[in-house]
C-alpha cells in the first residue's frame, strides 16, 4: 500500500486541496491532495525550506492548515473538539529532528513516558523497555542522563521512545541523521517490523542511499508542491498491466485467421 491520490475508503491521513501559510506570508504548501492508506510506508524528501517540517507538522497535528481539507481517522481535524485531540495524538508516534527527551528523567523513563501517560503499569512495560533499548544498542545506558549522552545515543533513545507504543502513525524526521550506517539499517528494519505490524511509516530524509534500501514510494516536496513517486513493485505492476492491456488492443484489431473457418 502506498502514499497515493484518493485511492483510500477510509485512509488514516487524508490531505484535499491543502495550503499552508504562516501569519500573511507567502504560501509554503500549495494544493497538496493524497492519502497515507493504512499500514503504508513512505519517504518524504525535498531541498531544505522546501516545507517538509511544515507538512509534518500538520500530520502529526501540531499545526493547521490554511485551507484545505485535513482528516484523520476519517475524522476532520478542523472540526475536531479540544478535547479529542489527546486521544487522537496518542495514536501518533514521532520521532523529532531536535530529540526533545526530558533531561531529568533517565533514558528508560523517557522510553516509558508514552506508556505511562496511557495509565501502563512499570511492572506491564519495563521487559519490553529493556528489551527495545537493548534493541537500538543503548540496553547499557537506561539509567543514563541524556545530557550525558551522544548525540545519535539521543537520536536512538528518541526513537524508541516513538515506536515504544506501536502507534497506529510513525512520523520520523532525520531518524538516520546522527548515527552510523550499520545502526541506520538497524533502525530501517525496526521501522520495517512495526509496518508490518499495521503502522502506517512517514520518514523524512535527505538520505538518498536510505530512500533505495527500501521498496516504498517517495513523496518529494519542492516550491510547495507534492510529487509521489509509487514503489518500484507498483510501477512494474502498472507497466505489466500496461503492456497487457496493449497486447489485448492488438490482438482485437488484428483479422481473423482465414484457417479457423471464421466469416
Amino acid at each position: 500500500m502506498t502514499a497515493s491520490p484518493h485511492s483510500d475508503p477510509e485512509p488514516v491521513v487524508r490531505f484535499d486541496n491543502v495550503g499552508m501559510r504562516y501569519g500573511r506570508g507567502p504560501e509554503i504548501l500549495r494544493d497538496l491532495s493524497f492519502d497515507l492508506p493504512r499500514g503504508s510506508f513512505q519517504f518524504l524528501t525535498g531541498p531544505s525550506g522546501a516545507g517538509k517540517t511544515s507538512l509534518l507538522k500538520l500530520i502529526y497535528l501540531a499545526a493547521k492548515p490554511s485551507r484545505g481539507l485535513v482528516s484523520f481517522f476519517g475524522r476532520d481535524t478542523a472540526t475536531l473538539p479540544r478535547r479529542d485531540l489527546p486521544d487522537l495524538r496518542r495514536r501518533i508516534g514521532v520521532v523529532f529532528q531536535e530529540f526533545r527527551l526530558l533531561n531529568h528523567l533517565s533514558v528508560f523513563d523517557n522510553v516509558a513516558l508514552p506508556l505511562r501517560v496511557a495509565g501502563k503499569k512499570r511492572s506491564d512495560y519495563a521487559e519490553d523497555v529493556a528489551e527495545l533499548l537493548a534493541w537500538v544498542g543503548l540496553g547499557d545506558r537506561m539509567s543514563a542522563l541524556p545530557p550525558t549522552l551522544s548525540g545519535g545515543e539521543q537520536q536512538r533513545v528518541a526513537i524508541a521512545r516513538a515506536v515504544v507504543g506501536q502507534p497506529e502513525i510513525l512520523i520520523a524526521d532525520e531518524p538516520t541523521g546522527n548515527v552510523d550506517p550499520e545502526m541506520g539499517m538497524r533502525l530501517l528494519r525496526l521501522f520495517a517490523e512495526l509496518n508490518k505490524l499495521g503502522t502506517t511509516i512517514v520518514i523524512a530524509t535527505h538520505d538518498l542511499q536510505l530512500v533505495r534500501m527500501v521498496d516504498a514510494p517517495v513523496m518529494t516536496l519542492s516550491n510547495g508542491h507534492l510529487h509521489i513517486r509509487p514503489s518500484r513493485g507498483r510501477r512494474q505492476r502498472e507497466a505489466d498491466q500496461r503492456e497487457a492491456e496493449g497486447r489485448e488492443a492488438l490482438d482485437a484489431m488484428s483479422p481473423p485467421d482465414p484457417e479457423s473457418g471464421d466469416e
